[in-house]
């Protein structure tokens, strides 16, 4: 006999993710955010249309998992020592934004006869932006460590702190008079809280992750990283505080040691699980019926929210004298009602408190608002620079002159036209010092806790952390590198190394070492340009490839692979520590600049002439030359047609590379 055993809520389950991953792949190939799929994945299998899921419970749960795995990852990339760099920006910008919009939002709705506590209430819900949009957009757009995007870091870190008070207060503008002592008592165990946490994040974690990450064991790290996710957030919780402040704390103690980066890559996939679910559960609470029946109620609600949001952004930003151009741009990137604000909104539900006081019609015009503006925040992000320039350059210019001389925060230095080093072996540690020495940027990628910290101390730009997860890359600057050396020893990854490197920057050119002559053809058809076997010969033919790629002189490159083969590899071997064997000349900005990009078949570049890619009219590049097997072809006419394997030799700067990946990479 046969026992099968039945979870009452797996079909449910199935709906909301079949449902869900459909939308989200329509989106992605219209190039809309994944999270309006999501969103509108709920609406359409929620209670109020198809009804495919009805135990509205369950998503509640598998959401609130959401947005502490939010709050954790949150918490890593504001590190205490960000932090403490934009304190003025996060608590002077940040502090004036909330407070200016609760007032102003209080003010118009008392003056139309709301009471003062449902008033309140709903300033508290505009005031607050979408974290989770803005950061996926700004990332995406390469804008998060710009000036603007630093400023919506900024208050959006304060929004994501001050959530927490206002949840507190949501009990005592319902009329629970008793939970004004509450609050002082909460308040009083919270602060006692974070100063223990802090003490733990400078002493305790981060020795801990130290030892787990010694084992080389990726699933153990995980297990770790998720124990000290929840497990603080349950601690928290115990203490009468939120989970997500829990949770963000943990992300704080987290971020101080050398491990975070490593920990957010392993947490990302359960947090686009758990954040798709929530997105999902915001859909589901939307109904139809009542959007159909007011559409310019919710309109004109929605344009009004970005009006004055926009303004009181831009003015309380103002405050930090950045250029109007910054400070605007900012402004409208705030502009929209974010997913803490639906946390807000069922805290309010569950103490008996509406958006406006209006009961159920209050509520459903504050989700399809919300809903509206998160749709609509990818293009008002993309129009937030225009929006900047043309106030500076308007009525506004005389403000724009008077900041002029105010210090703004220079991001930090981006990396580009660099080397992506995987592995800090002995092929590896060399492949560094000849870079070194002939001032080509580089950075190192690793998994051993101990060669991280000996390149820290020595300077050397390196990353804790898995080079096959798409995190670790985009760390690394992988869309604007021109090289990507896998020198690690593992036959496991190398290939998924080169798939997720080859993905996100098909103008890249990987090198790859591998132990057998078998494994190159495997290798090359994932999209690696150059595999080398593994034998004596290896670094030396590494070396030979990377200062090839930057147009060294071939003369002087046979000169230094002579001095590494005299004397049986000593050099190789480590014997002879003489760096300044390695020291070229002659590197100009032209070789720097150079990339031998692939035509791979089924890319959008395959059979298409040079004329019809619009390289230099529409992407800046200039064709140098095409390299057709044995055959090179100097100075292409612009009707020549392109065939798969073909290479090209462009000249053009990282943005350019950027800007045409499109045209290489591989079609879907």
């Amino acid at each position: 006999m046969v026992f099968a055993v039945t979870l009452p809520f797996l079909t449910e389950l199935v709906a909301l993710f079949t449902v869900s991953v459909g939308i989200a792949y329509v989106c992605y190939r219209l190039k809309i955010v994944p999270i309006v799929g999501f969103l509108i994945a709920g609406v359409i299998i929620g209670p109020n249309a198809l009804g495919l899921v009805q135990n509205q419970e369950l998503v509640d749960m598998l959401a609130e998992i959401g947005i502490i795995l939010l709050l954790f990852t949150i918490g890593i990339e504001f590190s205490l020592e960000k932090l403490s760099r934009i304190k003025k920006a996060i608590f002077l910008g940040g502090g004036l934004q909330v407070g200016i919009t609760v007032g102003i939002v209080t003010f118009i709705l008392w003056y139309w006869g709301i009471s003062w506590n449902s008033a309140i209430y709903t300033g508290c819900l505009v005031a607050l932006s979408s974290t989770a949009i803005i950061l996926g957009l700004l990332s995406d757009e390469d804008k998060t460590d710009t000036p603007s995007g630093q400023l919506s870091l900024a208050v959006l870190i304060f929004q994501d702190l001050v959530i927490i008070v206002m949840v507190l207060l949501v009990p005592m503008l319902a009329g629970q008079s008793e939970s004004i002592t509450n609050i002082g008592w909460i308040l009083l165990k919270a602060g006692v809280l974070i100063t223990v946490v802090l003490l733990l994040a400078e002493r305790i974690v981060p020795w801990i992750l130290e030892q787990v990450a010694k084992t080389r064991r990726q699933e153990l790290f995980l297990l770790t990283v998720v124990a000290i996710c929840f497990g603080t957030a349950a601690l928290t919780n115990l203490a009468g505080v939120s989970l997500a402040l829990g949770a963000f704390l943990a992300g704080l103690v987290v971020s101080e040691s050398h491990f975070s980066e490593q920990a957010i890559s392993e947490i990302l996939p359960l947090r686009t699980i758990f954040n798709a679910v929530f997105f999902v559960s915001v859909g589901m609470l939307l109904d139809l019926n009542f959007v159909i029946a007011n559409p310019l109620i919710i309109l004109g609600t929605a344009v009004s929210v970005v009006i004055i949001k926009f303004l009181i952004t831009t003015a309380s930003l103002m405050t930090l004298k950045y250029p109007i151009r910054i400070i605007a741009a900012s402004g409208l990137t705030l502009a929209q009602i974010g997913e803490f604000s639906f946390v807000l909104e069922r805290a309010g539900r569950t103490a008996g408190i509406t958006p406006a006081g209006l009961g159920e019609d209050g509520v459903q015009t504050f989700i399809a608002v919300a809903v509206l503006l998160m749709i609509a925040t990818p293009f008002m992000l993309h129009k937030s620079s225009w929006m900047g320039e043309l106030l500076s350059k308007t009525f506004l210019r005389h403000l724009a002159r008077a900041s002029k001389q105010a210090s703004v925060e220079k991001p930090k230095t981006i990396l580009e036209d660099h080397v992506i080093i995987v592995g800090y072996g002995p092929a590896g540690r060399h492949l560094v010092q000849v870079l070194h020495d002939t001032g080509i940027p580089y950075i190192v990628i690793e998994m051993n806790p101990d060669s991280v910290e000996e390149m820290h101390k020595n300077d050397i730009p390196a990353i804790f952390g898995d080079a096959s997860r798409q995190h670790i890359l985009n760390l690394a600057a992988v869309k604007r590198a021109k090289l990507c050396v896998i020198a690690t020893n593992d036959p496991a990854s190398s290939p998924r190394i080169i798939q997720q490197a080859r993905h996100l920057n098909p103008t890249l050119q990987i090198m790859v070492r591998t132990r057998y002559l078998s494994e190159i053809e495997r290798f090359e058809k994932l999209g690696a340009d150059i595999v080398v076997p593994e034998e004596m010969e290896t670094t030396v033919r590494l070396f030979s490839h990377v200062l090839g790629a930057y147009r060294v002189p071939q003369q002087e490159i046979q000169e230094h692979v002579q001095a590494l083969r005299a004397d049986d590899y000593e050099i190789v071997r480590g014997s002879i520590q003489e760096a300044h064997l390695m020291v070229l000349q002659g590197l100009d900005e032209e070789g720097l600049h150079t990339r031998a990009v692939a035509v791979r078949e089924h890319s959008p570049a395959a059979g298409k002439t040079l004329r019809e890619l619009k390289l230099r009219n529409e992407y800046g590049l200039t064709v140098l030359a095409i390299k057709r097997g044995e055959q090179t072809i100097g100075n292409p006419s612009a009707d020549f047609r392109l065939q798969p394997d073909d290479r090209l030799i462009l000249v053009g700067n990282a943005d350019q590379f950027v800007n045409c990946g499109e045209l290489f990479r591989l079609s879907n």
